[in-house]
């Protein structure tokens, strides 16, 4: 039959009866859902339903008249290369906005805001000693001196020493005034020198980290400088070594070094020269100060150089069988003031450092060789001979050769005679522990390491610095103590005697008062000086003139700052008066062992040693096999 087609052309329909229409019928009631369609397509639906049983329509018939079927709701979000669903979608952009609130518009707040440096942590008291310590080097340099010096009341000075003589080129200009006179004294100069030397090798980070690095090894070089004048250091052979510029008879009423009062820059009287044609004691500490300085300046490859020839011609010198007579002996320029009580130690001691600075087993064989223990009295267990001084230097050689044993453990031929190095080393340690009763100690807490006599306190700087030194060099290998005897002792309670020590210097004592110039509130201000007594500017004032400035009970018109002065008697009693030279004089010696004392306890720039640049030189040890035992006899 054919029907009339509302939307144009013809359109034919088939009748296939009663069983077409209940297909249909089952076709619509299988493929639609009507909860689950909307209003619109409900009522849509509901007209077709009318229209298909008024005009009898077949399926394909109702797809023409209801047109394709309607497209879902896309679920998902095409963003060209990526293609994610509408929830994930939503969820990132509610990220992204909560991480710029979280994260980004405080940080732009932060950069938008006023910037503010944050201050580094203030130095520890033993820095800032420290700082002002290495500067009482400076007060005390003779010769011509740089405008970096820093002391304005310092000036040149000393420019016609050793000017007569003919075979040191420019004369003995240079080095450093050893205390409160004008004397050049080249035996605690050149302990000064190693002791610095020394601080530098194991600290050098630490100095580094407060600045002081160039500072200290300019005054490290400013000494060794004029010591390579004071023989002829191109030789490999040499006869003599001149041993002092300046310096006093004793009672003497001619114009000296003790006798007048006066500037170095004001000099004006004779300044002898003393010659020693012998002195392995003198050379021994020359040579140990220019070896470890060799070691400091490591990386200027010529300057390095020269000062280990220079240290190996002075030990040669030292070592000579011939030429064994003390330095001072009976010289009275000398001998009253640093007379030297044995040479062995320093045997000991500039040939370790020579072995350091060489690597050639020459000098630790001499080291270690059982007759310079024996001649140095180093096993006799002496209690004077445990303290370090400018005289004495067994107990910092013995720490020395220690090191090598606990760092490098070279063993056989080294080990026996380390080993006994190191056991003598444990029980100096123990020496100073209070509870052992070796030395008294003040009420005040501070130890008498020279039995009460005047100038304490450089012994005690000095102890202070092995006693530091030597935890650290456990520390360096984990070992938390040490015995004394059947006592284990934590190295916290050495640590405590070196802190203890110094505080005591720095004013933690029964007078409240720093025994070094400069630091804390109360501190010396009659010290024993010449250049800080009297005031600088254009009026000079002669050899006796000068007394006025000697004898006023005024304070120094210049504080030399970073000195320590020689420090209270036994009973912590302390005079503040310039001719109490005990009391109130500075030494070269005692401030080397401060400014090591001090390095070794700050916290700055961390703690611990460096424990291999000291060996850069020593070549790789292959310890040798013992000899086999002798043949058994019945």
């Amino acid at each position: 039959m054919h029907s009339a087609n509302h939307w144009g052309g013809s359109l034919e329909i088939a009748n296939n009866g009663d069983s077409t229409a209940e297909e249909y019928d089952r076709s619509r009631n299988l493929d639609w859902d009507k909860a689950s369609i909307n209003h619109q397509q409900q009522q849509q639906y509901n007209n077709y339903d009318q229209y298909s049983q008024r005009h009898n329509l077949d399926e394909t018939q109702q797809s023409w008249l209801l047109g394709p079927p309607e497209k879902k709701k896309k679920k998902h979000v095409d963003l060209g290369c990526i293609v994610c669903s509408r929830k994930a979608f939503k969820y990132t952009i509610y990220g992204i906005i909560i991480a710029f609130l979280v994260i980004a518009l405080p940080t732009i707040i932060a950069k938008t805001l006023p910037k503010h440096k944050t201050r580094p942590s203030p130095p520890d008291n033993y820095t800032i000693a420290l700082h002002k310590a290495l500067l009482f080097f400076n007060a005390q340099k003779s010769g011509k001196l740089p405008k970096s010096n820093g002391i304005p009341w310092r000036g040149d000075s000393g420019l016609k020493d050793g000017s007569k003589l003919t075979d040191v080129k420019g004369g003995l200009i240079g080095g450093y005034y050893d205390a409160g006179d004008n004397t050049k004294f080249h035996f605690p100069m050149s302990f000064a020198m190693t002791m610095l030397s020394w601080s530098v090798i194991e600290y050098e980070h630490k100095y580094r980290a407060i600045g002081e690095y160039d500072h200290v090894t300019d005054l490290i070089k400013w000494g060794t400088d004029y010591l390579l004048r004071t023989f002829n250091s191109t030789a490999t052979k040499i006869d003599k070594i001149y041993s002092q510029v300046g310096g006093s008879l004793n009672n003497s009423r001619t114009p000296d070094d003790h006798y007048c009062w006066q500037r170095p820059e004001d000099m004006t009287y004779e300044r002898p020269v003393q010659t020693a044609n012998s002195g392995p004691d003198l050379a021994g500490e020359m040579a140990a100060a220019l070896a470890a300085a060799s070691i400091v300046f490591r990386d200027n490859t010529q300057y390095s150089r020269k000062l280990v020839k220079g240290a190996e011609t002075l030990f040669a010198f030292a070592r000579d069988f011939g030429k064994r007579t003390s330095y001072c002996r009976g010289n009275p320029y000398i001998e009253p003031f640093y007379n030297s009580t044995n040479y062995f130690d320093e045997f000991m001691w500039g040939s370790a450092w020579l072995y350091y600075a060489t690597g050639n087993k020459t000098y630790i064989s001499l080291a270690t060789n059982p007759g310079l223990s024996k001649n140095s009295k180093a096993f006799f267990m002496i209690p004077d001979l445990s303290v370090l001084s400018w005289d004495n230097k067994l107990p910092a050689a013995m720490l020395l050769l220690t090191r090598m044993r606990i760092f490098l453990n070279p063993g056989y031929p080294y080990e026996e005679m380390l080993s006994s190095y190191h056991n003598v080393t444990s029980l100096t340690m123990c020496s100073y522990l209070q509870r052992y009763q070796v030395f008294n100690f003040t009420k005040g807490g501070l130890i008498q390491l020279n039995h009460g006599r005047g100038q304490s306190l450089q012994y005690v700087a000095n102890a202070a610095f092995l006693a530091s030194l030597f935890v650290d060099y456990m520390n360096a290998t984990g070992v938390p103590g040490w015995n004394c005897g059947p006592t284990y002792i934590s190295l916290d309670v050495l640590r405590r005697f070196a802190t203890s020590q110094m505080n005591y210097i720095l004013g933690d004592n029964p007078l409240k008062m720093s025994y070094v110039v400069g630091y804390g509130n109360k501190f010396p201000r009659h010290v024993h000086h010449r250049g800080a007594s009297i005031p600088s500017g254009k009026t000079k004032y002669s050899c006796t003139g000068g007394w006025k400035w000697r004898d006023t009970s005024n304070p120094n018109p210049h504080n030399i700052t970073g000195a320590m002065v020689g420090g209270p008697d036994k009973f912590d009693r302390f005079k503040d008066a310039r001719k109490n030279f005990s009391y109130t004089e500075p030494t070269l010696a005692g401030n080397a062992g401060l400014v090591a004392a001090l390095v070794s306890l700050t916290s700055s720039g961390g703690y611990g040693v460096d424990k291999n640049t000291i060996f850069s030189a020593v070549p790789p040890l292959y310890p040798m096999s013992p000899p086999p035992p002798p043949p058994w006899k019945p």
